[in-house]
């Protein structure tokens, strides 16, 4: 990844801009790491959604839109993920590109705006104003009350945390109830300086601009000082199941939705894993894949089949939608598709298929900032900064036998289905 430029900027704080003039805006991503553990997860996700709602300069939600609509329109926004057993609290601003606005100054004061809504948020006697936390408190308990609404997500999500429920993995990124109902806004004040203080910070740019120019304007403005960041490393231990979890939930739906979490014993970091790759997108990539030819297009039995990886903790889970009645038959096609791999009953078209579904979607994380910032912060995540052409390489020189020997490390783990009441 040539256009990328990486370094420490200073202790704790690292820069990375990956230059491309393809885009008329520049997207700055803030990326605090944390781990992910059940002390503070409903913190982590609630804290940039009460940061975002004033500054001491912006005081409140309309100021800050103001001064959006005076950057030509630029966005922020704020958020958290999980990557394997780290907690990734993100803020970030999408605004214009110097070259298409009359404005040299845009970059200077959208950086020094986001650097206001991380580091100056607005107090009252020390600590978060309590009408922003509580309203955000409300909005964090529907979120999380709401998230069985969609069902194929939640289906997917709740296998995970059957499959890990004694690994920190497991936790859901937003949190629960129960804590977010101790949280105030003195306790969150406290939790928000142990993330400013000891996080690792990485700040990844994407867009037509100067490396230097940032740098020098982050270490112009940027009030953060890291000086003893909370370890997040971790290397994904094997895990082996020794007897299938099999849990169902009556929920109100018209449609079944099974999910089979698999262990796949093969960490991003293993040279496999590429192959690992390959063999999900043969079994669950698309309509010329294993499963949508056999258990949708051959049996009818689902309406719609996917197999997705879940990179930072080596797990596969396979997603469908079926008939209640059907639940038995799907299973057990689904499972006999596996096998099929395992006995090296793969088609030249398929793995052609596979790597072409694969490569097209390496090649279209070029096509917006938001999926190539994500895509780096991933690979600085994983300590493997590669050229997005280096893992194309890799796909493409996947050989069948690699994909047959991945095979023997899937063990299912977790079976989770979600049938109407009764």
């Amino acid at each position: 990844m040539n256009k990328l430029k990486s370094e420490e900027i200073t202790k704790n704080i690292f820069l990375h801009t990956f230059k491309e003039n393809k885009f008329k805006t520049n997207l700055i991503n803030f990326y605090f790491k944390r781990p992910l553990n059940k002390e503070e997860v409903t913190y982590n996700a609630i804290l940039p959604m009460v940061l975002q709602r004033g500054t001491n300069v912006y005081k409140t939600s309309k100021d800050l839109v103001k001064k959006l609509e005076h950057l030509y329109g630029a966005h922020i926004s704020g958020g958290v993920t999980k990557k394997g057993e780290r907690q990734i609290i993100r803020f970030s601003m999408s605004i214009a590109n110097e070259n298409y606005v009359d404005d040299s100054n845009v970059l200077y004061e959208g950086l020094e705006l986001l650097n206001d809504i991380i580091t100056n948020p607005i107090l009252n006697n020390g600590v978060f104003l309590n009408d922003y936390v509580n309203q955000e408190k409300e909005n964090l308990k529907n979120k999380i009350k709401g998230r069985s609404n969609d069902k194929m997500k939640y289906a997917v999500d709740k296998c995970v945390e059957i499959m890990c429920e004694n690994e920190n993995y497991g936790i859901y990124e937003y949190g629960n109830i129960h804590d977010l109902q101790k949280i105030t806004s003195e306790s969150l004040y406290n939790h928000y300086r142990k993330v400013i203080n000891n996080s690792e910070l990485d700040v990844v740019v994407v867009g037509n601009t100067d490396h230097d120019k940032i740098k020098e304007i982050l270490l112009e403005i940027l009030d953060i000082n890291i000086s003893n960041p909370t370890s997040t490393e971790y290397r994904i231990e094997e895990v082996i199941p020794t007897k299938i979890k099999e849990v169902e939930d009556e929920m109100e739906v018209n449609q079944g939705k099974l999910t089979l979490g698999y262990r796949t014993n093969i960490p991003y970091y293993d040279n496999l894993y590429p192959a690992l790759m390959v063999y999900s997108n043969v079994l669950g990539g698309g309509a010329n894949c294993k499963l949508f030819r056999k258990v949708r297009e051959e049996y009818s039995l689902c309406y719609y089949i996917f197999s997705r990886l879940e990179k930072y903790k080596s797990l596969m889970l396979i997603s469908s939608g079926i008939e209640i009645e059907n639940f038995n038959k799907a299973k057990d096609v689904i499972k006999k598709q596996l096998i099929e791999i395992e006995k090296g009953n793969i088609t030249d078209k398929e793995m052609d298929y596979a790597k072409k579904n694969i490569v097209n979607s390496i090649k279209q994380l070029k096509d917006t900032p938001h999926d190539l910032a994500e895509y780096i912060y991933g690979q600085i995540i994983s300590k493997s900064i590669e050229p997005l052409e280096k893992l194309i390489d890799k796909i493409e020189s996947i050989k069948t036998e690699q994909v047959i020997e991945v095979s023997k490390n899937i063990k299912l783990d977790t079976i989770y289905f979600i049938t109407n009441k009764r």
